[in-house]
């Protein structure tokens, strides 16, 4: 498998798929879109990665390669038909990119929350291996407000109706974090936007309850991550 990673800060990477795809071999080639880095040509990869990020999908002044991004994402998606896995920022991309509409989150999600999947997610040979209800780290002020044509939800929240979807058959989002590692938590609490959200959400002293809290229950999500990566290459082979 040949990868493209595209990254919108440094901190925000694949995290603990990087391990996985690692112990499998996989080549990849990581893109810091904030850094001016081009996309490079998309025939050689097997697999579009896009991560999270501080920026939101409808800054593309601000953020002009967002444009080139979209791009990317729609050609790799709808015309070439090869796998996508969107991870918060990358999730509200895939949805922008492909038809779909994002907008600020009436209740921005910051913290250890819980997701459960729809029927269609229940069915679905990703989300079907997952814990019903699953607990995961959410950290998002901005979310999917309709998804595409083409598109179903597989997880919902009590406040983000979308919280995963999929467009066509293998293109995934995913709007709370699966990637997480020990490492997760401080890194971002250094971003200032991210700082902030994290006091608004979890008050004075909420980046380290939050550490804490993910210490406790980073097995699990590794576990589930384990879980989800390994029904996604499987996916991959039908």
């Amino acid at each position: 498998m040949n990868l493209l990673i595209l990254q919108h800060v440094a901190s925000e990477h694949p995290g603990i798929f990087l391990d996985f795809f690692r112990e499998d071999g996989f080549r990849w080639t990581t893109v810091e879109l904030d850094e001016g880095e081009p996309i490079p040509k998309l025939d050689p990869f097997d697999l579009m990665v896009v991560m999270g990020g501080p920026q939101d999908v409808w800054q593309e002044d601000q953020y002009p390669w967002f444009r080139e991004e979209k791009a990317a994402i729609r050609k790799f998606v709808l015309d070439m038909e090869r796998p996508y896995l969107g991870i918060c920022l990358g999730h509200q991309l895939l949805a922008d990119a492909t038809g779909g509409r994002v907008g600020l989150a009436k209740s921005p999600e910051v913290g250890v929350l819980t997701v459960s999947s729809t029927e269609a997610g229940r069915r679905d040979r990703l989300l079907s291996a997952l814990p019903d209800p699953m607990t995961v780290l959410q950290w998002h002020g901005a979310e999917v407000t309709d998804i595409p044509a083409n598109a179903e939800v597989l997880a919902k929240s009590d406040v983000c109706r979308v919280q995963a979807f999929r467009v066509g058959h293998h293109a995934y989002g995913f709007q709370c974090h699966v990637e997480i590692t020990a490492d997760t938590v401080g890194q971002w609490a250094a971003i200032p936007a991210y700082a902030s959200s994290l006091e608004g959400a979890m008050g004075k002293g909420g980046v380290a309850r939050l550490q804490s809290e993910v210490a406790q229950r980073l097995p699990q999500f590794n576990k589930n991550a384990r879980t989800l990566y390994e029904s996604f290459k499987a996916a991959l082979k039908k």
